[in-house]
Formats: structure tokens, sequence, C-alpha cells
């Protein structure tokens, strides 16, 4: 079974953190700055600890180098 998911992320921010809006997408805000995919694999992380799946569970589909992502969670 798998899930997408759309989420918006802000990279450089404070703390790490991940909310769900009141349409049933993801904000999440990352402190890894957006070069080299270190935001990409925060965000990752992130997903895979939310939903408490392993990170190998979790890709991105669409949106790699935008803000706007749709990701892909295999359950």
């Amino acid at each position: 079974m798998k899930k997408i998911i759309k989420v918006k992320v802000s990279a450089g921010a404070k703390q790490d953190k991940i909310e769900e809006t009141l349409f049933g997408d993801y904000k999440i805000r990352v402190r890894e700055r957006a070069e080299r995919g270190k935001a990409n694999a925060k965000v990752i992380e992130i997903v895979a600890q939310y939903f408490d799946i392993s990170k190998s569970k979790v890709s991105i589909e669409r949106g790699v180098t935008q803000r706007e992502k749709i990701i892909k969670i295999t359950l």
C-alpha cells in the first residue's frame, strides 16, 4: 500500500518541524540549507519519523528542486 502526500518545505529554519495543514497537506521546516540534497535528506528523515517507518520507504516523487514536493510513502 502506498500513500502520496503534498509537502511545502522551508529550509534554513531554526528547528526541524512537521505539521499537517487543514487541507491534509504538510508543512515541513528543516535546519539544513537547500544545497547538495541536504534539506531533501532531512525531509525524508522527518517524514519517516512522523509516520514511524524506515527512511527507505519514503521517496520524493516530484519537486526535488522545489519547495513544494510530492512524497510517496510505501506502507
